[in-house]
Order: structure tokens, then C-alpha cells, then sequence
């Protein structure tokens, strides 16, 4: 597999390392309201959902780190199988709550998986 997918899996996997760290910990701090554009009463009242959200996105960064360091073919399905789920998180969250997760979450990892697939 070339650099480069290997450059844009890792970037993914790092973004959601990121995302991890603002939900789980930083939800109700001024970085992490700043960030989701909240407010202190609804960052208190969410900081549970936020952390589980967070959990979840540490899922994803699992999977891809796992994909990037296990021999293929177990690696590349990795890879994709969780590129792909990263697409579809993107999309829905783009859809339900904001467009900016469209070009952090989806695009980041559309651009990998099109850089895995062509370095096969």
C-alpha cells in the first residue's frame, strides 16, 4: 500500500482520536463548547450523551489503527470497512446536525478509502 493511503488513513484515525478527546473530556470546557457551539447548561446536561459519542468515534480510530498495522488482507478490509462506516457517520451527522461534519468526517475518509482502493 503506497504513503500516501497510508498518510490519509492515519489522518482519519487521528481526527477521530481528536473528536474523542473534545466529547469525552472536553465537552463542557470552554475548547470543546467553543468547538460544537454550545452552551454551559446544555454541555452539563449532555456531557454523558457527549462522552458516549466519543466512545463511539474511539471505535472508529481503533479500527482504522488496527487496519493501518495488521498484514493484509485483514489490514485493507479493515481499512475499509471502517473508511466506509466513517463515510456514513459523516453523511449522517452532515444531515442531522451540522454540514461541517461532511468535510471533517466524510471527505477526509472518502479521499482515503479512494487512496487505498487505486493503491491495490
Amino acid at each position: 500500500m503506497n504513503a500516501l493511503a497510508l498518510l490519509f488513513v492515519a489522518l482519519v484515525a487521528a481526527i477521530h482520536l481528536y473528536i474523542v478527546v473534545l466529547e469525552a473530556f472536553l465537552w463542557t470546557k470552554p475548547l470543546g463548547m467553543k468547538i460544537f457551539k454550545t452552551e454551559p447548561a446544555f454541555a452539563a446536561a449532555s456531557a454523558t450523551l457527549a462522552a458516549n459519542q466519543g466512545l463511539y468515534n474511539g471505535f472508529l480510530a481503533a479500527g482504522l489503527i488496527y487496519g493501518l498495522v495488521a498484514a493484509d488482507p485483514i489490514g485493507l478490509h479493515f481499512k475499509l470497512f471502517f473508511l466506509g462506516c466513517v463515510i456514513v457517520a459523516g453523511l449522517v451527522g452532515a444531515a442531522t446536525v451540522s454540514k461541517r461534519i461532511l468535510y471533517v468526517q466524510s471527505v477526509p475518509a472518502a479521499i482515503a478509502l479512494a487512496l487505498v482502493l487505486a493503491a491495490r
